[in-house]
């Protein structure tokens, strides 16, 4: 069995989440033990979501799932690095990746085309 070391924050690990084709960062997230087994287990990414408290399947809400292609573990073992094949936006504002703005002229400039309509995703707040 893989051990990983939850103990640095309070149960959870760093996930930073890439395409495995173009190397483009998606998203960070956490995982907690039972997120990084139930990832291991089923081929789909899983965190723990601190602002709800739980566990969660990515995509479980959007129908935007995160397949598993390789996950690398640093030399702590407090960190990963998982490589997926992601199925629509990774971003819950509907961007490919969480990383759609950039620091541009002291403010932050979109750079990428938004895919989805969050309304669309999730439903009306």
């Amino acid at each position: 069995m893989i051990q990983l070391d939850y103990s640095k924050m309070d149960g959870l690990v760093t996930a930073v989440t890439v395409d495995a084709e173009t190397g483009e960062v998606l998203m960070v997230a956490f995982m907690n033990e039972e997120a990084f087994t139930k990832t291991l287990e089923t081929g789909k990414v899983h965190y723990f979501s601190r602002s709800r408290g739980k566990l969660w399947l990515k995509g479980e809400s959007s129908g935007n799932f995160q397949e598993v292609r390789e996950i690398l573990v640093d030399c702590d073992q407090d960190a990963v690095v998982v490589k997926v094949k992601q199925s629509g936006p990774a971003c819950h504002e509907g961007y490919k990746s969480c990383f759609f703005r950039k620091i541009e002229d002291g403010g932050l400039k979109i750079v990428l085309p938004r895919l989805e309509d969050p309304e669309k995703m999730y439903g009306k707040k």
